[in-house]
């Protein structure tokens, strides 16, 4: 995974307001990569503290990093067994947002 991959996929995430998720898809589809989720998953481990990681989940509305839950809980999203309620609704497709 290349440098500028890694980029992209910070500045989209640092995009994603308050309150709201994206999925790592979604990412992947807004930089060019629609097949490349799990090459965003890896981007996001390694993401400088500025990037809201917490904010991208799987496309399921499910956390891949149940840690996440209290930050995003934090901000008025609610988790249940570690799925997002409402994840249609806060839902961010930076496709459609950007």
């Amino acid at each position: 995974m290349n440098e500028v991959f890694k980029q992209q996929v910070w500045e989209i995430t640092r995009l994603v307001p308050r309150g709201r998720v994206t999925s790592y898809g979604a990412i992947a589809k807004a930089v060019g990569y629609p097949n490349h989720s799990r090459h965003v998953g890896k981007a996001m481990g390694g993401c400088p503290e500025d990037v809201p990681a917490h904010r991208v989940i799987s496309g399921s509305g499910t956390l891949s990093v149940p840690e996440f839950q209290e930050r995003l809980e934090a901000e008025g999203i609610a988790v249940e067994n570690f799925r997002i309620k409402n994840f249609k609704e806060l839902f961010w497709d930076p496709m459609n947002e950007l």
